[in-house]
This record gives structure tokens, C-alpha cells and sequence, in this order.
């Protein structure tokens, strides 16, 4: 799953930390960069020695760009994080996006609750969290399995804290 639970200690307070999921890691985003342009000049090598070489070579190269400038705007539009703290009887949860500032909502404890959104939401079993007189969206990034496993959790765990 692409969040993780921190247990409680005195020291630290974090008890939930959501980052979508990544198919391809760094490693393999190397590979297959690199194995792009291996398999795109595979075709030149019967063509070295003649002018028609340098009239394929670009849209190769260009290929191969494209392809990397893809993966790392998928890499930077997926750099979201989600970080939801207890620290006491306040509850807070702070949405870092990829771009732009970062979003804080805090809460009561003993006033929030977890809504699964089965149907009407931008994305089926959508989950918010209901409290001081805002409703706010979380882990709308991940996928419809993990959403619905987050939100057993997130209801166990506030039922739990009160």
C-alpha cells in the first residue's frame, strides 16, 4: 500500500503519510530509457556510411526525449504527499501538491469522521473527512482497492481515538 501508519510515540505524532503509487522506479526508469535508444539504433547500424543515417538519427533522438521528458513529468506530477497528524485531541491533515502551496485542514478528534462517497464523487468510493464545519478530500490519488482499505482503517482508527 502507498501509506504507511506511524505508531503514536511521545516524540512524534504522525499517524498517517499517504504518496501515490509508483509502477516504475527510478532504476527502471533508466532502463527503459536506455533500452529505448539501443532499440532505436538498431536500424542504423546497415545505414553507417551513408547520408540517409543522419536524416533518421534526429527522429530517433527526438524519440528518446520525448520519452524521457514523459517519465519525469510523470515522476514530478506524482510528487503528492498527505500527511495526517494527531498531536493531542487535534487532528490534522496537510495535502503537499506537486505544484503549488500546501493545504492544511485541523479538526477535533472527537468531531471528525470518515465519509466513503460510493457513488457521486469525482471518483468512485471517494473518501472525506468531515469536521469543524469543512469537509476535505484524502487519498484521492490512490486507487479505488486501496481507497476502500484506507478508509476501513481511517474509521477504525478514529473510532479508536474517541
Amino acid at each position: 500500500m502507498p501509506y504507511t501508519w506511524t505508531v503514536d510515540t511521545p516524540d512524534t505524532h504522525t499517524v498517517l503519510t499517504l504518496w501515490p503509487h509508483r509502477s516504475l522506479p527510478r532504476r527502471g526508469f533508466a532502463a527503459m530509457v536506455m533500452m529505448a535508444f539501443t532499440l532505436g539504433t538498431i536500424p542504423l547500424y546497415g545505414l553507417l556510411g551513408s547520408v540517409v543515417l543522419w536524416g533518421i538519427l534526429p527522429f530517433i533522438l527526438l524519440m528518446v526525449g520525448a520519452l524521457w521528458y514523459g517519465l519525469e513529468r510523470s515522476y514530478r506530477d506524482g510528487d503528492i504527499l498527505e500527511e495526517l497528524r494527531r498531536d493531542g485531541d487535534t487532528l490534522t491533515l496537510t495535502h503537499r501538491p506537486a505544484r503549488g502551496q500546501t493545504q492544511s485542514w485541523d479538526c477535533n478528534i472527537y468531531w471528525a469522521r470518515p465519509e466513503m462517497h460510493v457513488h457521486g464523487g469525482p471518483l468512485p468510493h471517494y473518501v472525506t473527512l468531515t469536521g469543524n464545519g469543512r469537509t476535505v478530500e484524502i487519498g484521492s490519488f490512490l486507487s479505488e482497492d486501496e481507497r476502500k482499505v484506507l478508509f476501513t482503517e481511517l474509521d477504525d482508527y478514529l473510532k479508536q481515538a474517541k
